[in-house]
């Protein structure tokens, strides 16, 4: 499979990024080298290969939750660069238009 410019702008895009011609053309070499290198990996014969669930043997020993110090909702917003009185205000990030 070769990427062409018109997907490079269009994947580009989503990521919301910004290329300009000579950037498209090396995210096209870079890209054609990964799908490269994915191709030789389909054509393993992975018949009977379980998939790798954990890089190691080691077990995950979770530790008890436990409080140390409780935070009060005044101590909470005391350095709060802008608030209500009981929540932090943010900017808005999302527009629904």
């Amino acid at each position: 499979m070769k990427l062409d410019k018109k997907e490079v702008e269009k994947l580009a895009h989503l990521a919301r990024l910004e290329f300009n011609e000579k950037e498209k053309e090396e995210m096209i070499e870079d890209m054609d080298k990964i799908i490269g290198f994915i191709e030789k990996l389909d054509s393993l014969n992975l018949e009977g290969v379980e998939p790798l669930v954990y890089m190691t043997e080691d077990e995950n020993r979770p530790r008890e939750d436990k409080v140390l110090y409780e935070v009060t909702r005044e101590e909470a917003l005391r350095n709060a660069p802008d608030k209500d009185s009981d929540y932090f205000r943010v900017p808005k990030v999302v527009n629904r238009d």
